[in-house]
């Protein structure tokens, strides 16, 4: 095996990332295997609370400092312009009209949480240092893709008589996981060190065990997700849902660096540009966008884009990042 190779491999062979790629086959070879859908619930919380405190107790021994405003700035660059790159991909790669391709692009300028939280842990696990401020760039940008792809849309001949809805800014910054993950990010900040003492044992120490619970869920959902609604997905509609991550992932690696962001950090923008929404943007497209198909842009958000990020993505983004630092 070639050398270079190395670090790739190792950085596959994680509890996490295996146990979503055990999922992933169990919902293929159509196992009955599941995980119920209020510990499911669960996991996801917890995972959002821990996250989101941990970031936030990173955040009070770090500082206010201009990298975290550079940071947050180089995340929303990113979140308003992804989408245009993802459409022009879009329209020159499949056959989707421009409704549809908006509401795919939005997607792909969104970030998904879980490909986050699974980066952290994959840092953790190797011992690679971040900044606890990127958890601010990741809910930073949850919501600026959605704006740009109802912009997109909207230039589209007759969109208000396509049946466009609205979404008001409360529906998009109320969102569950926008809500719990600030707001735990702000706790943890207020709290610092006492707060973290105090709950430790419960963010800290099972954090990894449930991940991998909640990736093997993840796993089985992404493979039903393909298994359901593969006639769907074109040759076209493949190919974009695997180079639209990695071309984001260059674009923010190179944003990062012109920023100063260290390997961890760095990897995490990566991460973040490369991920596809399946939680919030779905949530504002088909009220916004009800014309549009979400067995196309859920089956490529989380069909095809997130079981490559998991199990390729990650230790990928991670060498490069390592190559950049």
């Amino acid at each position: 095996m070639p050398a270079f190779l190395d670090p790739l491999i190792g950085n596959l062979m994680v509890p996490t990332i295996l146990f979503f790629v055990l999922g992933l086959i169990a919902a293929l070879v159509r196992s009955d295997l599941t995980i119920p859908d209020g510990a499911a619930k669960f996991l996801s919380l917890y995972l959002l609370l821990s996250i989101g405190f941990k970031g936030g107790h990173s955040l009070a021994a770090h500082g206010l400092g201009a990298d975290l405003f550079l940071a947050i700035g180089a995340g929303l660059v990113l979140s308003f312009g992804l989408p245009f790159l993802a459409f022009a991909l879009l329209r020159a790669m499949t056959g989707l009209d421009r409704t549809n391709a908006a509401a795919v692009a939005g997607h792909y300028g969104s970030i998904s949480i879980v490909t986050f939280v699974a980066a952290v842990s994959l840092l953790d696990l190797t011992g690679t240092a971040h900044d606890g401020y990127m958890v601010a760039v990741a809910a930073a940008m949850e919501v600026p893709a959605i704006l740009s792809a109802l912009w997109i849309a909207s230039r589209a001949p007759g969109a208000a008589a396509a049946g466009a809805g609205h979404v008001s800014t409360r529906e998009l910054f109320a969102n569950g996981s926008i809500v719990l993950l600030t707001g735990a990010f702000v706790i943890g900040a207020l709290t610092q060190e006492r707060g973290m003492q105090m709950v430790a044992p419960f963010v800290v120490t099972p954090f990894t065990g449930i991940l991998c619970l909640f990736l093997l869920d993840m796993g089985l959902n992404a493979g039903r997700s393909l298994l359901r609604n593969r006639h769907m997905l074109s040759l076209g509609l493949l190919g974009f849902g695997l180079v639209m991550p990695l071309l984001a992932a260059l674009i923010a690696f190179g944003l990062g660096q012109a920023i100063g962001l260290g390997m961890g950090s760095l990897f995490l923008l990566m991460v973040l540009a490369a991920s596809a929404s399946y939680i919030a943007v779905p949530a504002a497209m088909r009220i916004a966008l009800p014309r549009a198909e979400p067995g196309i842009y859920l089956t490529l958000s989380l069909g095809v884009t997130f079981p490559f990020n998991v199990a390729l993505g990650l230790p990928l983004y991670l060498m490069v990042a390592g190559l950049g630092s």
